[in-house]
């Protein structure tokens, strides 16, 4: 055992040297956030184009549609998971999320060249439906393999801290694309942004710039090698045959995976999802504030909120990851109603309800915010900080108290998406990590997060209750606190080097 501990320590030494460590976390997380912004321009992207997609008499079901359609990306994350982890696991991790930068490059960059409902009638939606899919499933296969090659390289005791920085790429991904859909809206008006029926307008070149991002991202991934710890394994004949069934069909496996998607990763889908993109539909949608005015307010909040993935990654190596990621599940459910409240509140649009209602003059059909006039009358809520202007945005008091408010919910998806990845790459054994962490990581993510916005615009739709939409993912994080506090083991300590030695 000396000798064998030796002779690890030696190899280990060696693979550290060799490859890197910043050099491995630089090329895995700029290939990484670039996916992230490809599959996150859609999102941003909803309340513009929309409109162009679907039968345009009917605008909240647009809306729903679009969003029904986004939202299926994240419903075949789990089987790109599947399908990618189980290459990951058998020919090896490079190869695997080299593939998936090609498809999700080359997805998005279909959805810029991809004509209207105008032009192709109900072809168009079918054929984004399907581009969506491909989005999803290499989605599915990026995360699990950036997260395990960063986490296959780096220390044991430093693994939160050295996969966090995958852990940024996801919010630098989303803030990459509404700072791109910010600048290329401030070099063109309203009109020649959102395009006509004809579809040309302004929207296409975020999904368009993906072509360049992708070749770049490329070009450095093709300069990569393989993990050393799965080059080892592969070496010493260790690689499992059939990752599936030993992931999914043993239940010691099985068990981790389970506890792993209801007490960390579904929770932290939720919160993720609720502090960035319900809280920018909120801003936009619920409390009329002027579309641009909102992005700037989460991309602000974002950028604030970034540093705290390494903060809390580094910290759960000396504390532990479970109880980082739960404290963060239990305070998103003790806040989220003040939070959206407060922000009703500071708006000063004095929203009450959201109702759909029939538009007198086009016949459209959409979701509208409504507020209370002076003599207590229901009136349609008016538009609220109408800037376009950066600097007169950040000026403005409201603006920042709105800053402010989506940054402490922000600050709670670093405290369940920081320590996460290590927590899952620790949780499960070399020769099947890539197969099984990914599926309760897509799960929590890909279906219970990612239909948030769709159940959210949906029940305030049906309720007319403005804040209907948070108890869903209030209950979700709930269940992942009481579910964690009693079954999630503490990984942290755990020393995933050793396995190759063995």
């Amino acid at each position: 055992m000396a000798e064998s501990s030796r002779d690890l320590g030696a190899f280990y030494s060696e693979q550290i040297s060799k490859y890197r460590i910043w050099k491995v976390i630089g090329a895995s997380s700029v290939g990484t956030m670039i996916e992230w912004y490809d599959f996150y321009i859609f999102g941003s992207l909803a309340p513009v184009i929309a409109p162009l997609f679907y039968p345009p008499e009917n605008q909240t079901f647009a809306y729903i549609a679009y969003l029904a359609t986004f939202a299926v990306g994240f419903v075949v994350r789990p089987f790109g998971a599947l399908f990618f982890g189980r290459i990951g696991d058998i020919v090896g991790r490079k190869y695997a999320f080299l593939v998936t930068l090609l498809i999700m490059g080359g997805a998005t960059a279909l959805i810029g060249f991809l004509p209207t409902y105008a032009q192709i009638g109900i072809v168009a939606p079918i054929i984004l439906l399907l581009i969506r899919v491909l989005q999803g499933l290499a989605l599915g296969g990026e995360y699990g393999g950036a997260a395990v090659y960063v986490a296959e390289h780096v220390p044991d005791g430093r693994r939160g801290f050295y996969t966090s920085f995958i852990q940024i790429t996801a919010t630098l991904g989303l803030f990459l694309s509404l700072a791109v859909i910010i600048i290329v809206q401030n070099t063109m008006t309203a009109e020649q942004f959102g395009g006509k029926a004809d579809g040309i307008g302004g929207w296409r070149i975020p999904f368009l710039i993906s072509i360049f991002l992708v070749a770049i991202s490329l070009y450095i991934r093709l300069r990569m090698k393989e993990s050393p710890i799965f080059q080892q394994i592969k070496t010493s004949g260790k690689t499992s045959v059939n990752p599936l069934i030993e992931a999914f069909t043993h239940w010691k496996n099985l068990k981790i995976v389970l506890i792993s998607l209801f007490g960390a990763t579904a929770g932290q889908g939720v919160v993720w999802y609720t502090g960035q993109f319900y809280a920018l539909f909120y801003l936009q949608s619920i409390l009329n504030v002027n579309q641009t005015s909102a992005t700037y307010i989460v991309a602000i909040a974002l950028l604030m909120g970034m540093p705290f993935f390494i903060f809390f990654g580094a910290l759960s190596d000396r504390f532990g990851r479970k109880w980082i990621i739960l404290a963060g599940c239990l305070l998103a459910v003790l806040t989220y109603l003040p939070i959206y409240k407060a922000m009703q509140s500071t708006a000063g649009s004095n929203v009450v309800t959201a109702t759909s209602q029939k538009d007198p003059a086009t016949g459209a059909i959409r979701l509208t915010p409504q507020s209370v006039d002076e003599s207590g009358s229901i009136v349609t809520s008016p538009k609220v900080l109408p800037y376009t202007s950066f600097g007169d945005l950040i000026s403005n008091r409201t603006a920042w108290i709105l800053i402010l408010l989506v940054f402490v919910q922000v600050f709670w998806v670093t405290m369940v998406y920081g320590p996460v990845a290590a927590y899952l790459v620790e949780a499960f054994p070399a020769k099947i990590r890539y197969t099984a962490l990914s599926l309760p990581y897509h799960i929590g993510n890909g279906v219970f997060g990612g239909l948030l916005p769709l159940i959210g615009v949906s029940i305030i739709a049906q309720t007319g209750n403005i804040y209907a939409g948070l108890y869903y993912p209030m209950i979700v994080a709930g269940i992942t606190f009481v579910v964690g506090s009693i079954f999630l083991k503490e990984t942290h300590g755990h020393k995933i080097w050793e396995e190759v030695s063995e």
